[in-house]
């Protein structure tokens, strides 16, 4: 069993979670990967971990099925024996106007961003509980603070995330387990490699600092929240979007 301290971050064989793992596994972390299909990204993620000398531990797991969810949980903690950080990171968007959006398109969507976070959160918590410690940073977007045309489902299932959080860390907070929210906006991925110059340019000109950030630039600010330095912020709901929502 690892001294090292663990962290669990859902949905990071690619993009922003990608980049969160490594963040925590530059600093010393082991490092649990949970992904649903991404084979080859978690293959090349695996041996990228493997080359740095990094533990890691990568599990198949639908969020949204609570048996998935507790046995990647149950696998974690048979490995590194706790989970101190929890990144909830894993998401999908199912986007269509509200007159055209189906109820699986609805269904789908709230269950794997919201209630995904739900059932790893429950699991995970039992044994921070008992550790006394523990720090849970849930991904959601300025669109769930904001609201978007076409995203009724996204931005309700993100704007949960913000509610849920802010109720489970009043719930924690006696048990020194601290739980904030990274709200990303326009970040640069693989969805927005394939826009056009025309499209980045109308959605750079809503940005105040003219630019879609990185994903490396959410993972800084998820790092912080996990690491020791924020020891005493909890509840709290930041924004990494270059200005948009302020």
């Amino acid at each position: 069993m690892s001294e090292n301290k663990t962290v669990l971050v859902t949905g990071g064989s690619r993009g922003i979670g990608r980049e969160v793992a490594m963040k925590y596994a530059e600093n010393g972390y082991d490092v649990i990967i949970n992904y649903v299909s991404d084979k080859t990204d978690v293959e090349s993620l695996s041996k990228e971990f493997e080359e740095k000398g990094i533990s890691s531990l990568l599990v198949k797991a639908d969020v949204s099925k609570i048996e998935e969810v507790e046995e990647l949980v149950k696998k974690a903690i048979e490995k590194f024996g706790k989970i101190d950080v929890l990144v909830n990171n894993a998401g999908i968007t199912k986007d269509n106007l509200l007159i055209r959006m189906s109820e699986e398109e609805f269904d789908k969507v709230i269950d794997i961003n919201l209630k995904g976070t739900f059932l790893v959160t429950k699991a995970v918590s039992k044994y921070m509980m008992k550790k006394r410690q523990g720090s849970i940073i849930n991904l959601s977007s300025v669109v769930g603070v904001t609201g978007n045309a076409g995203q009724s489902n996204y931005s309700a299932s993100k704007s949960g995330i913000i509610g849920f959080t802010k109720s489970i860390a009043k719930e924690l907070a006696s048990r020194n387990i601290r739980a904030n929210v990274v709200a990303p906006g326009f970040i640069e991925t693989d969805m927005t490699e394939v826009l056009s110059d025309t499209i980045k340019d109308a959605i750079n000109n809503q940005i105040p600092m003219k630019k879609m950030g990185t994903a490396r630039e959410v993972a800084e600010l998820t790092y912080f929240l996990g690491a020791d330095n924020s020891s005493y912020i909890t509840g709290q709901v930041i924004n990494v979007d270059g200005g948009m929502v302020m």
